[in-house]
């Protein structure tokens, strides 16, 4: 029997609240509901479909699910082929390029839409009348395979486009990636399963879109980022590429905010380098840029070579990957305890610097990478930070002499015993801050600068004030001003760097709580997590006090009813809590649980380490639904700070401008958002007129 009309009109009223908040959350960045009430307006939807099946359409919020496994993927023509792109991978090979299309449409200079080239895996979307009616793998580029159910999890790709005038058919390109924090978090509910952990974040996202079961691929945090439109039917689109993204992004979808116009070679030369020096602070991972001509006539006139389009080059970041030889391996600690293998390498130059030690991660790695000294080995520079080890290339065995790799029974910096709890692929020392490795490391962290952020304390100055017994926990960092004396005559030391060190100390009292938490270096407890924490629980006390009923609670001896106890925790406060979950809530109760670790805090709080009160997320905060764009320097806050302080009064900060800014805040040399925000008529406030907003803003 078909639904009645107001069951009909109220199932599509909740589905296209839930599609916009959808958008919101996934697209924007910016929630509009908390997860109690989009849960809330889900179930009723997911109510009204299960009680009238004609209700449920392929675009309903409920299909994002996933369905029970299937047995196979079907294959799918591409109505247009997806293309390769030709590659380059330096200044000459780009002006070749640069000329060869120059000449081609016979003109002097060419304008390019330029790109971030994404390292994930390509999906092509087929949409008719605006509905999604298939995703499908890009294959041998004519053919792929049919994975819509899985498409249809991906939260931040629209169901249906969102336009009242959609073309009658049209493919949207794009790439489905796993965002390095979310990369991160993946792999750590995989460990806490019992399964093994992703190597990199590409192999994950084509993992999880490929899955049988599209109920797993929903549970994967995938994001689908468009760089392009297949064959269109029924519309007309606009000659420029830049044009049509930013039609796509009208439409619904997450497309890059660091696609450019840019004008002739030098555009695309200063393009790249501006890309390659942000890479690595980049969520996404990227491996190159792209550029493509920007006018249909261009690209007409250029046309295309065999499976690749004569209108577009990809210029590659230099390689990442060399081989040397594994010469030892060494163990060191962290400031949680934990022992990391490192290979310690013969010499080898790779993407621009030379590397001499590399991370093996744990000895699971290595036990899976059959890892051993005197191999040669592939390394990478993940991220063009961190070196790792990808693969022993066996064939290089031969004759040599091998030597197995194992785990040091004590920890190498203090003798302490070496632990691995069963579940976990790392080791730790059992020494805790007696071992001078994890004191160091933990004192590095406090005075980071995503932490306290204390100029003047460097590893050098740490290592030296441990060694000579000034430091032993973060405390004692606020208790150096009765040690000027001793400070000022030490060996590269004066009256003024002593007053700087000390100003800073100072000046590192007025803090946030997020950073304060970020700070006392909780184990799985990062910058995010520690902002999370701050909103939820409004107080320190608070969250201590919440942990420390956590470790009560799970202390119970649950006898044989053992899923009791787990169901029980389950519904606790704290790991219920959104991001949470088992293992990151053990880790809170563990640390304060702890008393040495109770009284640093009240030390450090009877030092006058102070923060704004922060509004808990229940209770109304006077920016709540603002948001705010930062741009240029301020004189007298950090960006991070500057962001604490909109968050904590409710506000929302955002990387770009656009229709839903609310404010631009612009320090010294703005740059283009500043100028942006102009042109939109969005309100801009100097450094002075900030404070202000501030300061009305902060609770009475």
């Amino acid at each position: 029997m078909a639904a009645p009309t107001d069951v009909r009109r109220r199932a599509a009223a909740l589905a296209a609240e839930l599609h916009g908040h959808n958008h919101a959350y996934y697209v924007q960045d910016e929630p509009t509901v908390n997860d109690a009430e989009y849960d809330r307006l889900l179930r009723e939807l997911q109510a009204l479909e299960a009680e009238h099946p004609d209700l449920v359409t392929p675009d309903s919020p409920t299909q994002r699910v996933g369905a029970p496994p299937s047995a196979a993927f079907d294959s799918v023509a591409h109505a247009e082929p997806m293309l390769s792109l030709a590659n380059c991978f330096d200044d000459a090979e780009l002006a070749a390029f640069d000329r060869r299309v120059c000449e081609g449409v016979q003109r002097s200079r060419m304008v390019y839409c330029a790109e971030p080239k994404f390292d994930g895996t390509a999906l092509n979307l087929t949409y008719e009348h605006g509905v999604l009616v298939r995703g499908a793998t890009r294959g041998d580029g004519t053919t792929g395979e049919d994975i819509t159910p899985n498409a249809r999890t991906i939260r931040n790709l629209p169901l249906r486009l969102g336009t009242d005038q959609p073309p009658v058919s049209i493919e949207v390109r794009g790439e489905v990636l796993l965002p390095r924090s979310r990369f991160e978090q993946l792999n750590a509910a995989l460990v806490d399963a019992g399964h093994k952990p992703f190597v990199n974040a590409r192999n994950a996202a084509a993992g999880s879109l490929r899955q049988l079961d599209s109920r797993v691929t929903a549970r994967r945090p995938l994001h689908f980022m468009a760089y392009g439109i297949g064959a269109v039917n029924g519309a007309a689109l606009p000659d420029s590429l830049h044009a049509r993204l930013r039609l796509l992004a009208d439409w619904g979808f997450a497309v890059s905010e660091w696609i450019r116009t840019v004008d002739g070679l030098d555009g695309c030369r200063e393009y790249y380098e501006v890309m390659a020096g942000r890479r690595a602070d980049l969520d996404m991972e990227i491996d190159g840029c792209v550029y493509k001509v920007d006018d249909a006539a261009g690209r007409d006139a250029l046309g295309f070579v065999a499976r690749a389009p004569r209108w577009a080059i990809a210029r590659k970041f230099p390689a990442q990957e060399v081989s040397t030889w594994l010469r030892e391996v060494q163990f060191q600690v962290g400031r949680t305890g934990a022992l990391t293998p490192v290979a310690q390498l013969e010499p080898v130059f790779v993407g621009g610097v030379t590397v001499s030690s590399a991370t093996l991660h744990n000895m699971d790695e290595i036990e899976r990478k059959d890892v051993q000294v005197g191999d040669r080995v592939v390394i990478r520079r993940a991220g063009d930070v961190i070196p790792e080890v990808v693969r022993v290339l066996s064939e290089d065995r031969g004759n040599t002499t091998r030597q197995s790799i194992h785990m040091p029974a004590s920890c190498p910096a203090c003798g302490s015993a070496v632990e691995r709890t069963h579940g976990e692929a790392i080791a730790r020392c059992t020494g805790g801050l007696v071992c001078p490795a994890q004191r160091r490391g933990a004192l590095e962290h406090f005075v980071s600068r995503t932490a306290m952020d204390i100029d003047g304390l460097g590893t050098r100055q740490i290592e030296q004030f441990v060694a000579e017994g000034l430091l032993r926990t973060p405390a004692d960092i606020y208790a150096l001003a009765q040690h000027r004396n001793t400070l000022v005559a030490r060996a590269g030391y004066g009256e003024k760097s002593v007053a700087n060190l000390l100003a800073a100390i100072e000046a590192s009292k007025n803090t946030t709580l997020a950073r304060f938490i970020h700070a006392l270096g909780i184990r799985e407890v990062g910058q995010a997590m520690a902002q999370d924490l701050a909103r939820h629980f409004g107080t320190l006390d608070a969250l201590v006090e919440v942990a420390r009923d956590y470790d009560t609670q799970r202390q119970t001896d649950g006898g044989d009813d053992a899923r009791s106890l787990a169901r029980q925790l389950e519904s606790h406060p704290l790991q219920a809590m959104p991001n949470v979950g088992p293992r990151i809530a053990a880790s809170l109760a563990d640390f304060f649980a702890e008393e040495h670790n109770r009284t640093v805090i009240e030390q450090l709080l009877a030092a006058g380490i102070r923060w704004p009160r922060v509004v808990a997320a229940d209770t109304a905060q006077s920016l709540a639904g603002t948001t705010f764009v930062l741009t240029g320097t301020l004189a007298n806050m950090t960006r991070n700070d500057a962001k604490a302080r909109i968050e904590a009064a409710g506000g929302k900060v955002t990387g770009s401008v656009s229709g839903n800014t609310d404010y631009v805040v612009a320090g010294a040399a703005p740059g283009s958002k500043r100028d942006r925000a102009m042109a939109l008529g969005i309100r801009i406030l100097d450094e002075a007129a900030f404070m202000q907003l501030l300061d009305d803003a902060a609770p009475s």
